[in-house]
């Protein structure tokens, strides 16, 4: 039998909830480890003691564990969602406007951004993202909205909402993103009002999913582009080649080598204790534990997908 029938076969006898639920002991003593996100008082409080993940297959089969079902903000996982967007209108010419290097700095940190003149080295770190928002919503009128009828339909799930607290939070205490903004706007790389572009940010940020509903949002970054639920393409095959590469070498910021090196997928943080994982052409996959490394990356929830590709012997490497 050829290899590649042998490798078929072998996904699809994969237990996910064995799996899943195995993991969930695993990590349950580094759930009390680590720090949630305090500068953001509304994360602040929640408990972690939470943990959850969810996987959906290109082929519909799902599992779920933990708290998968319970909505949490997503914080910068939305970036993957709002660069979709932009990538749609704009196409190729949006990278004359944000780089497509890993950072190696903070997620928020303003060096780069000032030698550089103004071009943030990715998407998916503030800078970026600002540029990216800016792009959604120099387009809509209503480019809040936009962005969350766009997860919506993703996720198939028309009650995902923004979380007000979260996003009033983020707004009060988002003066270092004000300042990213307002450089961006100073070196012309932002079209919008900055006050616009940084209430459509924040409130992207608090955009409110569940595991279940994030694996659903995300599996057409596992299919070529396609909605593995609908049929429907999103992206074409090529965009979401290019999204998930910059996910693999940006979307865990300056621990992107270390995440490459254990855990061997594309994936995007944030925050919020989120991580969206994606294994091209089989799984997406996600997990949530509040409790934060000295990244910003979750914890448990690293330690969670490296147990996951390694027991599924699935990475793109």
């Amino acid at each position: 039998m050829p290899s590649g029938s042998k490798r078929r076969k072998s996904d699809r006898q994969i237990d996910f909830q064995t799996v899943l639920d195995g993991i969930a002991k695993a990590v349950k003593g580094d759930l009390k480890k680590g720090r949630v996100a305090t500068y953001i008082p509304a994360l602040a409080r929640v408990p972690k003691s939470k943990f959850a993940m969810a996987v959906l297959c290109n082929d519909g089969r799902q599992a779920a564990c933990g708290d998968a079902d319970e909505a949490f903000s997503i914080q910068s996982v939305s970036k993957v969602f709002t660069l979709t967007m932009a990538l749609r209108a704009e196409g190729t010419s949006l990278w004359r406007r944000v780089g497509r290097e890993p950072s190696g700095n903070r997620f928020n940190s303003l060096i780069q951004l000032e030698y550089e003149l103004g071009i943030p080295r990715n998407p998916l770190i503030n800078a970026g993202a600002h540029v990216v928002t800016d792009s959604v919503v120099n387009r809509d009128p209503n480019g809040k909205q936009a962005i969350l009828d766009h997860v919506r339909r993703l996720a198939g799930n028309k009650k995902i909402k923004f979380d007000e607290e979260v996003a009033r939070s983020e707004r009060a205490a988002g003066h270092w993103n004000a300042a990213i903004a307002n450089f961006l706007k100073a070196h012309g790389n932002l079209k919008s009002d900055v006050d616009r572009v940084l209430d459509a940010y924040f409130h992207q940020c608090s955009i409110a999913m569940s595991c279940r509903d994030l694996v659903r949002a995300g599996s057409f970054l596992a299919n070529r582009g396609v909605d593995q639920r609908t049929g429907e393409r999103i992206t074409t095959v090529r965009e979401s080649k290019r999204i998930n590469a910059v996910m693999m070498t940006c979307g865990l910021y300056d621990a992107v080598g270390s995440f490459a090196y254990r855990v061997g997928i594309p994936a995007k943080s944030g925050v919020g204790g989120g991580i969206l994982g994606i294994i091209p052409g089989f799984l997406a996959v996600a997990v949530w534990s509040p409790g934060l490394d000295a990244t910003g990356n979750s914890l448990a929830g690293v330690k969670a997908l490296e147990l996951f590709t390694t027991r599924i012997h699935k990475s793109v490497f």
